[in-house]
């Protein structure tokens, strides 16, 4: 963008905003006028990540993962400051690793935050929004969404039941002024993609999808590929024959079953111990 949006009055809630990529876009979009919500599973980091960013913002403890938690997040934020004009679906867990080694329980957290946690938001903000006809529901996917990356199964099987659910309910509301948009990006640097490799792309920063999302909100589009050039290639690999699209493919995706440094994922990764 030539110019940074003004998003004066305007009422954003993002998941999964104490740190990383939502972090990032609480403080732009802030920045840029907007009134945040920070909602986050850490309630004191939600509230401590509001109180040190500049301009109007308020952090909310919030689970995705529960309807009452996820209700409780809407409501307060609305009862603050009004109906929410852009939602983004940002909360999000990945484990790394061969498909047969993946803990039960990493795999259901992946598909309860990453594929439910957004189905749960767009069910609960989705039909307000169609009701004053105006809002904007933004949702932090990932190139997994498109492409098959070895080591990330389950990740990228949630991502891609995200898209699929997004277009189906894109064409549900066909008409409606509500806009939807799925920001899929790359690697980020963040504690999310530790010690996992890049492929043929090069490593994105949390701010490069924050403003992505600033530039999203002014000029809304679906499908929003971080770094561009990896959406229209898709397409085209997709068109070629079989063996030769694998080819490509492994040339491009990260094979992150050979490539993950597993001692950088173990802090991160330990959120999966002992869950039920």
């Amino acid at each position: 963008m030539s110019r940074q949006a003004d998003l004066t009055g305007k009422v954003v809630a993002i998941t999964g905003g104490a740190n990383g990529i939502g972090l990032e876009i609480a403080r732009l979009l802030a920045s840029s006028g907007a009134r945040v919500a920070i909602g986050d599973l850490d309630g004191g980091a939600a509230r401590g990540s509001a109180h040190n960013i500049e301009g109007i913002l308020l952090g909310v403890e919030l689970d995705v993962t529960g309807t009452e938690s996820f209700t409780n997040f809407l409501t307060t934020v609305e009862a603050a400051w009004g109906p929410i004009d852009v939602l983004v679906n940002n909360a999000g867990v990945m484990w790394v690793g061969p498909f047969d080694a993946e803990p039960d329980a990493a795999t259901e957290r992946q598909i309860a935050v990453n594929l439910l946690g957004v189905i749960r938001g767009v069910k609960l903000a989705a039909p307000a929004m169609v009701a004053r006809a105006s809002g904007h529901i933004i949702t932090i996917a990932s190139a997994a969404s498109l492409l098959t990356t070895p080591g990330e199964a389950s990740y990228s099987a949630s991502k891609h039941g995200v898209l699929g659910y997004l277009k189906a309910v894109r064409e549900e509301l066909h008409g409606s002024p509500v806009k939807f948009s799925v920001i899929m990006p790359a690697v980020v640097d963040t504690k999310l993609a530790a010690g996992t490799g890049t492929g043929a792309a090069s490593m994105l920063q949390p701010a490069d999808i924050a403003a992505a999302v600033l530039q999203t909100i002014a000029r809304p589009r679906f499908e929003v590929v971080i770094p561009g050039y990896i959406g229209p290639l898709a397409r085209v690999v997709n068109l070629l024959p079989g063996r030769l699209r694998e080819m490509v493919f492994r040339r491009v995706v990260p094979n992150q079953v050979r490539q993950v440094n597993r001692g950088a994922r173990a802090q991160y990764e330990s959120q999966f111990d002992g869950q039920q």
